[in-house]
């Protein structure tokens, strides 16, 4: 795997290395050794699923307090998302600063989220499923969010008039 470090503190967006025949490739997608390596929590206790019927369709953000604080590798496996971290870590030196990625079924992209990060993502096509590898067991009582408009981070979304749950939209400003 490669590991490419973004703008973010802690952050990476990582790719797959395939080894390539006649019959496709083969590569990994997850390995504690070399998480470990970068610096990364190697600790992967949940493996989610979102399906996403439509274009436009826009989740999060989503993150848990402490003391449930969790890691996620994220990798889209149909279709395709423009994936947004943002960093809410008081003492980190990109302190509410946010990156986005484009992450497909063809480009196999995936991003690591480290803990006290929100993060969120909007579909840029439909019939869009999302596999989340997550260190720490959903917890619903530490589970927060942040407004996805918030101007506080200014966050460039693609595509208008997103389509969101009740809950997604009535998060609140961040506050610090």
């Amino acid at each position: 795997m490669k590991f490419n470090k973004i703008p973010l503190t802690g952050a990476f967006v990582i790719e797959m290395e395939p080894i390539v025949d006649n019959r496709g490739f083969f590569a990994r997608i997850w390995c504690a050794d070399e998480f470990k390596l970068n610096g990364l929590n190697p600790n992967l206790v949940q493996c989610s699923v979102s399906f996403n019927v439509r274009k436009g369709t826009l989740r999060g953000m989503h993150y848990q307090d402490v003391p449930f604080m969790e890691a996620k590798l994220v990798r889209c496996s149909s279709g395709g998302i423009y994936d947004v971290i943002v960093d809410l870590r008081p003492k980190s030196p990109t302190f509410c600063k946010w990156f986005a990625a484009e992450l497909t079924s063809e480009n196999r992209k995936m991003i690591y989220v480290p803990e006290g990060f929100a993060h969120g993502f909007q579909t840029i096509a439909d019939n869009t499923e999302v596999i989340y590898q997550i260190s720490e067991t959903y917890h619903p009582e530490s589970a927060r969010g942040i407004r996805w408009n918030d101007p506080r981070f200014g966050i460039k979304w693609p595509i208008e008039n997103p389509l969101l749950s009740e809950r997604d939209a009535a998060f609140p400003e961040f506050t610090p």
